[in-house]
């Protein structure tokens, strides 16, 4: 039985952040509502499923990995516009939430983490929301994963500060990836489209800041 104060609160989450903040597509705010985003969301963070924040996932070695905000998912498939023929690949299952969203809009999902133990939680958690379009993987996919390249769509969840040429690669002609790249306040979420064999088209769709992939590549920083 669904709990009237968690529909209610996504509900509210779909039409008072999501919405205003420029998610106009009708397709993917009906998607986030019909998404249980609390059944993904570890039971001490219960109170936080729909609010405006990066929920942590647990505790791991390392930088902590988050749950995106909700704006910043709707903002993500609105720019990714996945077609129920194309094939995904999710860099960073985390909760599994996205992944949800992705496989609800996609023929099939491909989505690797590289935590085991997330790894599996979502695996439950996807099961017990009959969404079966999805094959998971564990492994280190912060400098790409081709095996089941090239992909129509590639997402990736947590921030890469600097963006390798293999990601854009592995797109079939026509495909998009949603990136969020940069360090520390000077993050841009990007859509870069492939227009053709040897050609990508880039956009810069607003600001944000996340965590960055484990073992994400780093810039060269020079001292003087």
């Amino acid at each position: 039985m669904q709990n009237p104060d968690l529909e209610l609160a996504r509900h509210n989450m779909v039409v008072q952040q999501v919405r205003p903040c420029d998610v106009i597509d009708d397709h993917v705010l009906e998607l986030m509502e019909s998404v249980p985003r609390d059944a993904f969301v570890c039971e001490p963070c219960q109170k936080l499923a729909y609010t405006d924040t990066m929920i942590p996932l647990g505790h791991f070695e390392g930088d902590c990995p988050v749950m995106m905000t909700p704006i910043v998912e709707g903002k993500m498939l609105q720019a990714l516009n996945v077609q129920p023929t194309e094939t995904v690949l999710e860099i960073g299952t985390g909760s599994g939430y996205v992944t949800a969203l992705l496989a609800k809009l996609a023929r099939h999902v491909h989505s690797v983490e590289i935590i085991p133990a997330l790894s599996a939680s979502a695996k439950d958690k996807l099961a017990a929301q009959h969404i079966r379009n999805v094959t998971l993987e564990v492994g280190d996919a912060a400098h790409g994963w081709g095996a089941h390249a090239p992909y129509d769509v590639i997402a990736i969840t947590g921030s890469l500060p600097v963006l390798e040429e293999r990601f854009q690669q592995s797109l079939k002609v026509g495909g998009r990836l949603f990136v969020i790249t940069g360090e520390g306040h000077a993050m841009q979420a990007l859509l870069i489209t492939r227009t053709s064999d040897h050609e990508w088209h880039y956009e810069s769709l607003f600001e944000t800041e996340i965590p960055a992939l484990l073992n994400a590549t780093q810039p060269q920083h020079f001292a003087f």
